[in-house]
């Protein structure tokens, strides 16, 4: 099969070696015929200069297959008719679920009150994690892995879902429970994805249903979040804090009113990285599925955006 490596051309080193040994009756190229290749394996940021791929002359293509678990700079392209397939790496879930635990933890425990300053500061003593409710907004495979994490460490996990399709261990409310969940959440962390549905999903008003000094963690889609709602909500102390890995725009300004606030940690969309080692496997069974006219895996609802 003949494939084509349709990613900036930074990830082509680390890319390449871990591709061709997971599946090597692949022929990987980085350029050639468009009609001549059987899939793309893709990332944004293919051609170069900024204009979008046009998928129309990739005919004999089976399916595009994307580096990134987001997959809405790659719907929206009008000329993609190919079975579009997202990323879902192993390693992807346990680096979020690493990046969510540690945040949480540093909430839950209120690591950050402790100034080292020569003040002895014992008036604080936190619940244990078991009396602590944590929301995960996002029930993907990112928001299970992020859930069954944090309910190993004990904390009371509801996760929430426009389906509520149900997750061993976790109770999962559907969308009209939107804002019975916001209500308990201590912690809130959400994975959602960018759809017309999530944009502004955390408003001024769902921000107002959280209890009061919440911690929200956000390494979902920067669109979640209705920016001035937040910066309101942390002023009035409705919000304590929030950590924010993902922004409407990357990298975030330097003159954006984030950095300089006190009630937000930023980082630098590092919560979780798709890893070649571990995400090549998948990417070598969807291309083996594809030749042989099997079901795709993690085959993407163009309707819904994810």
């Amino acid at each position: 099969m003949k494939v084509l490596f349709a990613a900036p051309a930074h990830y082509w080193q680390p890319w390449a070696p871990h591709l061709r040994a997971s599946c090597p009756e692949m022929e990987l190229a980085r350029e050639g015929d468009p009609a001549g290749f059987d899939a793309l394996i893709y990332a944004p940021g293919y051609p170069e200069g900024g204009q979008a791929l046009d998928f129309r002359p990739f005919t004999r293509a089976r399916l595009v297959q994307s580096l990134w678990a987001g997959v809405e700079r790659i719907v929206a392209n009008s000329t993609l008719t190919q079975p579009l397939c997202r990323m879902v790496d192993p390693g992807l879930a346990e680096g979020m679920a690493d990046y969510c635990t540690g945040w949480a933890l540093r909430a839950h425990l209120g690591m950050d009150h402790y100034a080292q300053d020569g003040v002895w500061r014992h008036d604080q003593t936190p619940p244990l994690a078991r009396d602590r409710n944590v929301v995960v907004l996002g029930m993907g495979e990112l928001g299970r892995a992020v859930a069954t994490a944090l309910a190993g460490l004990g904390f009371r996990v509801t996760g929430w879902s426009q389906s509520g399709r149900p997750h061993p261990g976790i109770e999962v409310l559907a969308g009209p429970a939107l804002p019975k969940v916001l209500a308990r959440a201590e912690i809130l962390v959400s994975l959602l994805p960018d759809t017309t549905g999530t944009r502004d999903l955390l408003n001024a008003a769902r921000l107002a249903l959280l209890p009061r000094g919440a911690t929200i963690i956000n390494a979902g889609r920067g669109t979640l979040i209705d920016e001035a709602a937040l910066i309101s909500a942390l002023d009035q102390g409705q919000v304590g804090h929030a950590v924010l890995d993902v922004f409407r725009t990357e990298p975030l300004p330097p003159e954006h009113p984030f950095w300089a606030h006190p009630g937000i940690t930023v980082t630098p969309h590092v919560a979780a990285e798709t890893r070649p080692a571990t995400a090549s496997p998948v990417v070598a069974e969807n291309l083996r599925r594809a030749m042989r006219g099997a079901p795709l895996l993690h085959v993407v609802d163009r309707a819904r955006g994810y």
